[in-house]
This record gives C-alpha cells, structure tokens and sequence, in this order.
C-alpha cells in the first residue's frame, strides 16, 4: 500500500508540474526545479523572520505616476534626427517617462558660467542639444527626470586624479549648475535628481563613501531646485543596491583593486536620516535589479540582492517618518548577455525572451504589491554604438540595438502599456495615472485634502477607471452631489452638503479580490476628491491553493505509510 500511495503522490506532482513550476517560481523567481526547491525553502525560512513594515496602506505622494519609464543617452547621439526617432519609439512604446543626463561637465565644460561648447568647430550653445532633447519630450508628451551629475575637473582642484565623478571642492558651484538647468527649463522638467548612486565607487570618486557629505550636496540642489521651481519634484541620487561596508577603495601594490568600495543602501540610508537628510528630498530613488532570478523572488535575505530589495529601504523610511514619499526605480532590468560571449555576466545573465518577460512581470509587481512605488525606469533604451558590444556586459541591458532594431524587451512593455490601466491596492492620490478625467477637473488647494491639493469638479465632470480589490473607497471633501456606478449595478448618488471634512464612500466590498470598472459624475459642484483606497481581501489563489493541497496530500501519505511501515513486523 505504501508504495501505491508515492506512487499516487508522484502520479500527481507529475500531472501538475506545470502549475506547480509556475507556484515554485512565483515564490523564488527560479525557473528549474532544483533551484525552485531550495528557493522555496529558504522563502520559508525567510517567513520566520518579524515581518517588514512597509506601511502598504498610508497615501505617499508622488506615487500616482504612470511607472513606465526608461533611462535614455539621448546626449550621446550626434544626429537630432536620430534622438527624435529614440523618442518617437520610446512614446509609440506607451513609455511615459523618460530619465535623461544633463551631463555637468557636457554643458559647464570650460570653466565657471561658461556655457559654450568650444571643443569642436564650429563653436555652439553648449545647451543646444538639451534644449532639442526638452522640445522633443513636449512634442512626444514625454517627462523627464534630468540627473545632475558628473562634475567638469575644474570643479576640482586636483582634477579629475581623485575620480572623474568626483563630487566638487565647493558645493555652491553645483548649486548653481543645479540653479542654471532648473532656471532654463522651468515649468518643463517636472523632476530633477541629485546625484547618482552615492554610496558605491566610482560615483564619489575615489574619496570615502559618505552619507553626511552626500546629505550636505543633496541639500544644495534640493534649496536650488525649490527656490526657481516650487513644484518640481526633487528625486535623491539612486542608491546601489549593495552588502559592501567598505567605503574606500583599496589596491594592491600593483595597482589592482583588493576591495570595490562601497557602502550597504540600508545602512547609507540610515545615515543619511541620522544627517538631517528628511527634509531635501521629495522621492527616494534606487536601483531595482533582479541579478541572478525573476522579479518574483520574495526571499528575504539582507546579504542577498533580488528585485525584492525596495521592502528594506521602505522599512528604513517607515522607520524614520518618510512612510508619506514613495520610491522611484532609478534603473530596473535583467541582463541578457549571449551565451556564447566571452564577456563574464557579472550582472546575471538572462536569454532575451527572459528579459522581456521579467520586466513585464516587474511592473506588474510594482503595480500590484508596492503603492509606495512610482516610475520605474528601465535600464536604458539603446546605446548610440556597438563599441561596449564587445567589452561591456552592460551593453546587453539595451531594449533596441543602436540601429533601432526592437528587441523582445520593447515588443512585451509595448504590448503590456496597451492594456486597460488597473488601480491596485493602496491609497491613491487622485490624480493617479489609471483615472480618466473628463471635463473641467483641476487641482486646487483644500485645507482637508491630505496634500494640501485635491481635484475639483464642476457639473458634468466625469471621471472613470478599473480597479482590481474587494473593496472601494473614495475620499471626497466639500458640498456638491456625485454620482457613482461600479460595474452594472445602479448608480447610487452621495450627497457631501452636510459633509465636514473629509468623507470616505464605501463604494465596493465583497470578499474576493476581482475586477471592477467605475464611473463618476459631478450633479452639483464643486466636488472635490482627495484619493481612492483599494482594499485587496488576501485569500489563497487558486495556484496558492493547488500548492496547499500538495503539501497536505504529502502529510497524508507520510502519515499513513509511517503508520503502515510500524505495523509491519
């Protein structure tokens, strides 16, 4: 009997290997079984841990973006006519955001004030072709996020011996490089980012890693940003993800490196907290890669870097009353270096189908699982060359090959940006991208609203979207009437004359977690709506479910066998 039952047990994990491959992998981002098997066991044992506090309910601000977006060396195409057919690709893609150098030492290259490119005949405006990358991106109805870096070695007194991303010698120098691009592109450019990747070499040059001086830079741009352009997002410079705690670099008598300098992105954030960092940034940026498995491992292990890494520096922000900003992935992606190179795949290596279907699947997590995420900006759009196609495995993260060819990565986000926009758990900030307003609706201030700014609705105003929860709230303030549908149920009509404050609507609650389509209208206005809050009721998925039912099956045929093993004589 015995033998009969393994079998029946081996009988049925053969029938349903397939689901249960896509389980084991849902959990572990592992694609073959052994490495799903001891990935799912280290989930496990990652799940004895005090859970992470991530705050998953509280409204942040500045996550209501569309998160589709794309790093871009628009700055390193000779041809205009070639940065405007990256941007035509990148706005036919449904890609909305793009995030984009604007090289200090490209455009303050000689010497302080001086915005003359004077290193090739003829002489030009050392902005010309960032003022043609800003044209562009209001013609394709693109934002971007202008990264200020990489400092000109004048900034230096000793050059750029001590690293040519150096930080300068005089902060104010390039708070007025920050001043100048956000004096020039006002009202343009919705967010400006400081910096990139602080705590790891060579992004401060050979100096120590340190969060206190970087908290002193980010400080500079974060009062210049403000003071010409109020409402411009100020974004703090990506962290690496990274376990090293060494923050020097360190050779050997032969000049070869002994350790890669760095400082661990949770430790380099608390630090920076512990400087007085609150205050000077709006949103948190860091990397989001997923290395060596898919966007879909949930093990949690501080010295192991996966695409689950954003939960451990929410926890730190939780920790220090930043619960209320979000963060951006300043650059996500697998990298898909040819088999047969000869180029060592120290990022991981994924073929090209992999690619493009973890990518989908990591902007389908942020959705889904993180409110407090916003842009996502894949690593990067192409490359104007094939010269690092050799030499650098970097080359192989590129969505389209230098001639413009797509790769499988552009074709999946293209056809992922076309389907219907989905609302996910979480409160939501009105204006969030999934919502289609029709009509006269704008922001305006209201002394309720949690931001300070709410949408107001007149008469006829409408607005509609899909959400996917078991249940719907709809945060409204002030007078006014509004009409209300979900689904195909009858309208249902809420009065807010003798509202004081705000007023959440109870609009769906059922006890699964599907899909819903809703539809306003403003009766009588104004009709102000602070924000939507999803509910998503948590149950065990029909995968989930399949998975539950074959660990019991496997209980049950060891408890039966080692009952039927000892009575044997």
């Amino acid at each position: 009997m015995g033998w009969a039952l393994v079998l029946l047990l081996a009988g049925t994990l053969w029938l349903t290997r397939n689901q249960l491959q896509t389980v084991l992998f849902n959990l572990t981002g592992e694609e073959t079984l052994l490495p799903q098997i001891s990935g799912t066991i280290q989930y496990f044992l990652t799940r004895l841990q005090p859970p992470l506090k991530t705050a998953d309910d509280v409204p942040v601000q500045y996550a209501n973006v569309n998160p589709y977006g794309v790093n871009t060396f628009l700055q390193t195409e000779v041809e205009p006519a070639k940065r405007e057919e990256a941007m035509r690709l990148i706005s036919e893609a449904g890609i909305k955001w793009i995030r984009q150098e604007f090289t200090w030492e490209d455009i303050e290259i000689h010497g302080k004030g001086d915005f003359e490119d004077r290193r090739h005949e003829p002489y030009q405006s050392a902005w010309a072709k960032y003022d043609h990358i800003v044209n562009l991106a209001d013609k394709y109805d693109l934002k971007i996020m202008a990264r200020l870096s990489n400092p000109p070695a004048w900034t230096r007194a000793l050059t750029d011996t001590v690293g040519t991303f150096a930080p300068p010698d005089h902060l104010s120098d390039y708070g007025d490089f920050v001043e100048a691009v956000v004096t020039r592109y006002r009202g343009r450019i919705p967010a400006y980012q400081i910096w990139n990747e602080p705590n790891i070499y060579p992004e401060w040059g050979e100096y120590p890693i340190s969060a206190e001086e970087y908290t002193q830079l980010l400080k500079e741009g974060y009062t210049r940003v403000k003071a010409v352009d109020a409402d411009a997002i100020v974004v703090m410079g990506a962290l690496a993800a990274t376990i090293e705690l060494d923050r020097v670099r360190r050779y050997d008598a032969n000049g070869w490196p002994t350790s890669p300098g760095g400082l661990s992105d949770v430790l380099f954030l608390q630090q920076m907290y512990d400087a007085g960092a609150t205050p000077y940034f709006d949103v948190l940026a860091m990397q989001g890669y997923g290395l060596w498995s898919g966007p879909t491992d949930r093990r949690m292990q501080p010295r192991v870097l996966n695409f689950s890494r954003p939960l451990y520096i929410r926890e730190v922000m939780v920790r220090n009353g930043d619960a209320h900003k979000p963060i951006w992935l300043s650059e996500l992606g697998w990298n898909a270096v040819p088999p047969e190179s000869n180029i060592p795949p120290v990022y991981g290596q994924v073929s090209l189908e992999q690619q493009a279907r973890y990518a989908a699947l990591a902007y389908q997590r942020m959705q889904k699982e993180w409110p407090w995420v916003g842009v996502g900006f894949y690593w990067f759009f192409k490359q104007a060359d094939e010269r690092e196609k050799e030499s650098n495995p970097q080359y192989y993260f590129r969505m389209v090959e230098p001639d413009f060819t797509p790769l499988p990565v552009y074709d999946k986000i293209k056809e992922q940006t076309r389907q219907v926009p989905m609302m996910y758990q979480g409160w939501h900030q009105a204006d969030h991208w999934t919502v289609n307003y029709q009509g006269g609706w704008q922001p305006s201030p209201h002394d309720a609203a949690t931001f300070g700014t709410a949408l107001a609705g007149r008469p006829g105003d409408t607005a509609t979207f899909s959400f996917v929860g078991s249940r719907l709230d709809v945060v409204l303030l002030g007078s006014g009437r509004l009409r209300m549908q979900v689904d195909d149920t009858g309208p249902v009509e809420v009065d807010l004359s003798n509202a004081t404050g705000a007023l959440s609507i109870n609009l769906v609650n059922t006890l699964i977690s599907r899909s819903h389509r809703v539809n306003l209208e403003v009766i009588e206005g104004p009709v102000w709506i602070d924000g939507y809050v999803v509910h998503s009721q948590s149950g065990i998925t029909s995968l989930g479910g399949m998975l539950m039912g074959l660990i019991i099956l496997a209980a049950g045929i060891l408890i039966i066998w080692r009952r039927y093993a000892t009575r044997r004589p």
